[in-house]
């Protein structure tokens, strides 16, 4: 079964750990069996994946993306949930913004409120809830960047065995804009109703100016990246730890 566990290699004990376990390979194994296969994302043509993206249960957007990382905001409205999904390649980070829920397993479930942060490993099949009041704002950090490596298990919308949507809604007031100090990178400012705000920092620049709207700052170097371990700083539970000095990270803030 999905083995959670929460991480001693944060000093705040914020994170819980999710990896595949037996039921998670007997799904995927049985799901590609029936035929689900994952895809892969094209930089050049898959344009749609830089507008905002209805969902049944929502929708999502993208915050930030380069070569390596890709970011997405989910709004879940009250009652809604995500399908019973995994993604076999790569491996994401949850972070919770704002409202309650809970993200379930094949296993079992844990709670999410504002701060949280999952790491799920690729292969754990994962379904995240709002349970209210309001809608549940998360962030995925997923890695590598690959938007279609995406199987379906279980769905409330008959969408199990499906692929990524192409339906999309262009947002020209905000678009995602290229960083031009970080390679190939592309940064949306804040959300399409405001509430929250999106914007790339040194680390000194968050040591020396601490900002009381701050929930999140994501570590950009590659480090992370290549071991599957990205240091996510989290000023929503009052993770006072500091950052490092020479890298960039991506912020993200109440609005």
């Amino acid at each position: 079964m999905s083995e959670m566990a929460p991480s001693v290699q944060s000093a705040s004990d914020l994170m819980v750990r999710i990896d595949p376990g037996p039921r998670d390979f007997s799904a995927l194994n049985e799901a590609v069996r029936k035929g689900s296969r994952i895809g892969n994302e094209n930089t050049e043509e898959d344009h749609h994946l830089n507008e905002v993206i209805p969902k049944p249960w929502g929708m999502e957007y993208r915050i930030y993306v380069d070569d390596f990382v890709d970011v997405w905001n989910l709004k879940i409205n009250e009652g809604e949930s995500t399908s019973m999904h995994v993604h076999p390649r790569k491996l994401t980070y949850l972070l919770c913004l704002a409202g309650q829920g809970v993200t379930d397993t094949l296993a079992g479930q844990v709670p999410v409120g504002a701060g949280t942060i999952l790491r799920i490993a690729g292969g754990a099949f994962h379904s995240s809830k709002s349970i209210g009041p309001g809608p549940l704002w998360l962030v995925e950090v997923e890695a590598p960047r690959n938007k279609f490596d995406l199987i379906r298990l279980r769905d409330n919308y008959d969408r199990q065995g499906t692929g990524y949507e192409q339906e999309h809604t262009e947002v020209p007031n905000l678009p995602a804009r290229p960083v031009s100090f970080l390679p190939q990178a592309k940064l949306r400012e804040r959300s399409p109703d405001g509430e929250f705000a999106f914007g790339i920092r040194a680390g000194a620049d968050i040591f020396y100016r601490r900002q009381p709207q701050d929930l999140f700052h994501i570590p950009l170097g590659l480090t992370g990246v290549v071991t599957g371990e990205l240091d996510i700083l989290a000023p929503a539970q009052a993770d006072a730890r500091r950052p490092a000095l020479d890298q960039y990270y991506l912020s993200l803030a109440l609005d």
